[in-house]
């Protein structure tokens, strides 16, 4: 129970310091991120959009690592694949939308980067770059201007296990070790860079490279994103309180393809994909709310029926929004002189 009780019959998200309303909140944003995930697949395949990469069953750990953050004040430079945190940090379906149509409304780039490149000034979410892992001494910096203003944020930076054999992580994590910067590493190890199986790239535990930096190193199976959630909290308050960085590395899986160019079926077996599947933790957190009285039969042939309202809707919007007029295309690319600006 959640209710009144002692500390042996609470549930363990209420031991967590989670409230009911909050679970059924990240399960639906959980099933709202796989729903999106799936549309933009359709569409890539009908050729009405020409990317997408997707991020099917990493969703449940996206979402709790956002749920422990400070989603008003703290700082995310998230990958391409983190449908779950964006969306739980607070953009919307139709924002993801616009983005991958490539539209001129789109808030992270105007259309202009590839769909997956998340920027929202208003949400302080920091768009990333193609090359991967060059987000990472961004994060730093961040953390850095926080601690010398005297703010209470806490920059959270994402990227996959491939990523983390770039100079750029390493630079990272040794300059936040050496100045103890609220900064949250944060690992999505899918066992894949692209076809590059972790065996064949990556020595030992990658949590384990914290060490080296002077911080801890946590691993976390993301198949239970309570766990991942208490694991966020305690890296959160320990950044908080000064005592510096962490680096999670969250165990996970993609079941489907790198991107929708890729075969991965080249480099990894049907078996192998199935046998993850059948651990995939959205379902399995269904099943936690039902057996908590959370969730019933009747609740989620609603949510699903409002889902498919809200993709619907936004897919129907973002096709037929406009495109970047041609004349903006070089604005925010190059500096304007004073002569533009006055307009002469």
């Amino acid at each position: 129970m959640t209710r009144k009780g002692s500390v042996q019959q609470q549930t363990r998200h209420a031991l967590l310091g989670l409230s009911d309303e909050d679970v059924v909140q990240m399960y639906e944003t959980m099933m709202l991120a796989r729903r999106y995930d799936e549309r933009g697949q359709l569409l890539q395949r009908a050729g009405k959009v020409n990317f997408h990469i997707s991020g099917i069953t990493q969703e449940p750990s996206q979402v709790a690592m956002a749920f422990a953050m400070d989603r008003e004040k703290d700082y995310f430079l998230p990958y391409y694949r983190d449908y779950g945190f964006v969306l739980a940090v607070g953009m919307t379906v139709k924002e993801l939308m616009l983005s991958l149509f490539a539209k001129g409304e789109d808030p992270n780039s105007a259309g202009r980067q590839m769909p997956g490149h998340f920027g929202h000034k208003r949400l302080r979410i920091v768009t990333g770059s193609s090359p991967v892992t060059t987000q990472v001494p961004h994060a730093v910096g961040i953390a850095l201007a926080a601690k010398m203003r005297g703010d209470r944020s806490v920059s959270l930076v994402s990227f996959g296990e491939g990523s983390s054999n770039q100079g750029d992580f390493h630079e990272g994590c040794n300059f936040a070790g050496v100045h103890k910067l609220p900064v949250i590493f944060v690992c999505q190890n899918n066992g894949y860079a692209i076809s590059v199986p972790m065996s064949k790239q990556t020595a030992g535990r990658i949590s384990d490279r914290a060490i080296g930096y002077g911080f801890p190193g946590v691993r976390v199976d993301g198949n239970d994103p309570l766990e991942v959630y208490r694991v966020f909290k305690e890296a959160h308050t320990r950044a908080l309180n000064g005592e510096g960085p962490t680096l999670v590395e969250v165990m996970t899986y993609r079941v489907t393809p790198h991107s929708t160019s890729d075969n991965d079926l080249a480099y990894r077996t049907k078996e192998e994909v199935e046998e993850h599947k059948a651990k995939d933790a959205v379902p399995a957190f269904r099943a936690y709310l039902t057996e908590h009285g959370l969730w019933s039969d009747e609740r989620e042939q609603e949510l699903q029926s409002r889902l498919r309202e809200i993709i619907d809707e936004a897919t129907t919007y973002a096709e037929r929004a406009p495109f970047q007029p041609v004349e903006d295309a070089f604005r925010y690319v190059y500096a304007e002189s004073s002569a533009q600006r006055e307009g002469r």
